[in-house]
């Protein structure tokens, strides 16, 4: 068990809130802070502000046996976890504002010997800075314990999870453990260990920080190969899915699938906090960022080309999340294309289809010519249907519905199917008509 149980985690969004509930599932109490009210409000009545199956249930035993609650006031705790956003600036340096303010928050309630952990995806040495910044607001302390000072113990432990399985991965992954401090380190795996069964990994902070940007920058950098590869059979007439699973038949060739761009807050957001560390060693993290950042205004070419001969063209855009089955937009390649495209084709429709959120994003809402439309309404009404995400809703389409439309298909889920390496003709393989 770990030395400590009560626990404070601040920020109750995709990552922080599920920390939580899990934490107050596996013997620790716990409360959770954030800044929006209206979200803590609907915590504390066992209800989830975001999809993500399995957290529901979870939450609400846990308000019900009391181990969890939701305050907007930081509270004294033995431990802290922070897990709040750190987006990208227009430079692409991170933005650790909200870091900074978690602790300035955090160190009026420390009195000495506490943990406190940064979970947040951060550039390398932002875990060292925050604590300076603890030590630079309460003098009194100390991260060595020299000089007679109380000290803290400061760590930094990335998630590591997947959207859509994050109760799953909590516990079932493997957690890098980064410290300060050996005694900081020791005392952050004690605390994962009452949760996590996977390996427990001891490191230090900043090689930590740069072991999650690192795992996203090589799948971003995979993805942008395929992505390229895309852009390279559309000029070359050739089915990418089919070049990409014929290639794959190698022992040794594992080539990712391509779409529309990258979304979500890691692989879009991660590698830039390399390049920005080290902007002259990071070429190829670079450009694996700067093609896959292009992909989308290549998405939003092949529509107007589809639609170039209509005066009035109606487009059905397929999706807004970033992923598949959820309703996590940030980032999200498929919300900057129909943003496009309403703003490319001002005398047109763009028929919006997100079947997992309620109301249009901010990002759409106010513009004219952007309606948030059901799927088989927005279909039959399209001249042009352009699928963004592969939800499981769009794999169940009545038979026929596709029929005489125009499709730009960028996850290969409508591609006409063949044998494997069967000739074919004039087909594009992201732009086809229906049959």
């Amino acid at each position: 068990m770990s030395e400590q149980q009560n626990v404070v985690v601040v920020g109750l969004g995709y990552i922080g809130l599920p920390t939580a509930v899990v934490l107050a599932n596996y013997g620790s109490q716990v409360i959770g802070v954030d800044i929006n009210e209206a979200n803590v409000a609907r915590i504390n009545r066992g209800e989830i502000p975001f999809v993500e199956p399995g957290l529901e249930e979870q939450l609400a035993r846990a308000v019900a046996e009391g181990t969890l609650r939701a305050t907007t006031e930081m509270p004294a705790g033995d431990a802290y976890i922070v897990a709040v956003p750190t987006p990208f600036k227009d430079n692409y340096e991170g933005d650790v504002s909200y870091i900074r303010a978690a602790a300035r928050n955090i160190a009026p309630q420390l009195r000495g010997d506490e943990l406190i952990i940064l979970e947040s995806t951060s550039p390398p040495q932002t875990t060292r800075r925050m604590a300076e910044y603890l030590i630079e607001l309460r003098p009194d302390l100390s991260l060595d314990g020299l000089e007679g000072k109380p000290a803290i113990h400061v760590a930094h432990c990335p998630e590591r999870v997947l959207p859509g399985k994050v109760m799953e991965e909590l516990i079932t992954n493997d957690r890098i453990i980064g410290g300060m401090t050996p005694e900081a380190t020791r005392r952050a795996q004690a605390l994962y260990a009452t949760f996590c069964v996977g390996q427990l990994l001891p490191t230090d902070d900043v090689t930590a920080e740069m072991a999650k940007l690192t795992e996203n920058s090589f799948r971003d950098v995979n993805i942008a190969f395929a992505n390229e590869l895309s852009l390279i059979a559309d000029r070359l007439g050739i089915d990418v899915w089919e070049l990409i699973e014929l290639a794959n038949h190698h022992p040794r060739v594992n080539i990712l699938q391509p779409g529309p761009g990258v979304g979500g807050h890691c692989i879009a957001v991660d590698p830039w906090f390399i390049v920005s560390s080290a902007p002259e060693q990071a070429q190829l993290i670079r450009t694996a960022r700067e093609v896959n950042d292009a992909k989308p205004e290549w998405v939003v070419q092949k529509v107007k080309e589809a639609v170039e001969d209509k005066a009035v063209p109606v487009v059905a855009a397929l999706g807004l999340a970033f992923k598949p089955d959820i309703d996590d937009l940030r980032e999200s390649p498929a919300v900057g294309i129909t943003q496009a495209l309403a703003r490319e084709l001002p005398h047109g429709t763009v028929l919006a289809v997100e079947p997992h959120v309620a109301d249009l994003p901010p990002a759409l809402q106010g513009l004219k010519n952007v309606r948030f439309t059901e799927v088989i309404d927005a279909i039959k009404r399209a001249d042009v249907v352009v699928l963004l995400v592969d939800h499981q809703q769009f794999t169940k389409l009545p038979k026929g519905i596709l029929d005489g439309k125009q499709i730009v298909d960028t996850k290969g889920l409508w591609r006409p199917t063949r044998a494997l390496g069967a000739p074919v003709t004039g087909a594009m393989p992201m732009v086809t008509a229906a049959h």
